[in-house]
């Protein structure tokens, strides 16, 4: 059974979750937080496996809430939900150690699919979103340097350009002409050069890095 806390200040937005959740097979909603600092409290109280958190909350906002769900325990899983709206939360909540994103429209059976996903150690970054962020965010800042960065492999580091633009393994596997197998020991690889423990982290530090600058050049190492 997956237990769920649903963070999100809009009762409705709770509710209608809430009543999603209820109609599918493995999933128990234990508790509803109404902002952040609920959400702490809640989150200590009831130990759940997933905490569904709204970004936008009072008092204590979901990012601030996620880093510090995570600050002791980074074992526990936090998946934002978002209307799309993308800005610089959605980015520092990758940074706080979110590990996806969820729509609020998301659909029942996905829903249910994606917190079974993230409790089984996936994480839930779409293409779609991925791209988005990267369209988003890569002028926000300087590159930055990373340590291990230059520990990569010429393969590993086209796969991290691949994993950055937001494709799945399948389509890296595709691009590259590699089985899904060595994909993943690429990516298990990078992860340990990096010193980033899943695939959002590995993602947002590529774009720290500058190793993906849509319709502009990319850095070299």
């Amino acid at each position: 059974m997956t237990r769920v806390l649903i963070a999100d200040d809009e009762v409705l937005v709770r509710t209608g979750l809430r009543m999603i959740l209820g109609t599918q097979p493995g999933i128990e909603v234990v508790a509803e937080a109404a902002n952040g600092e609920e959400a702490l409290r809640l989150t200590d109280r009831h130990e759940p496996d997933v905490v569904l958190m709204d970004i936008h909350m009072p008092r204590l906002d979901g990012v601030a809430a996620t880093e510090r769900i995570l600050a002791d325990r980074p074992d526990r899983r936090v998946v934002m939900l978002t209307t799309f709206d993308l800005d610089e939360y959605v980015y520092r909540s990758l940074r706080a150690g979110a590990c996806g994103f969820l729509l609020k429209t998301t659909p029942p059976k996905e829903l249910a699919g994606a917190l079974h996903a993230v409790v089984r150690g996936d994480t839930l970054l779409s293409p779609e979103i991925t791209r988005r962020l990267i369209d988003h965010y890569t002028s926000l800042a300087p590159p930055v340097s990373a340590p291990g960065l230059t520990d990569l492999t010429a393969r590993e580091a086209e796969v991290l350009r691949l994993l950055a633009r937001g494709l799945s393994n399948r389509e890296i596997s595709g691009e590259l002409h590699l089985g899904e197998a060595t994909v993943k020991t690429h990516i298990n690889r990078i992860f340990a050069k990096l010193g980033v423990r899943d695939r959002v982290q590995a993602v947002v530090l590529a774009y720290e890095v500058g190793v993906v600058l849509p319709r502009r050049a990319a850095r070299e190492w």
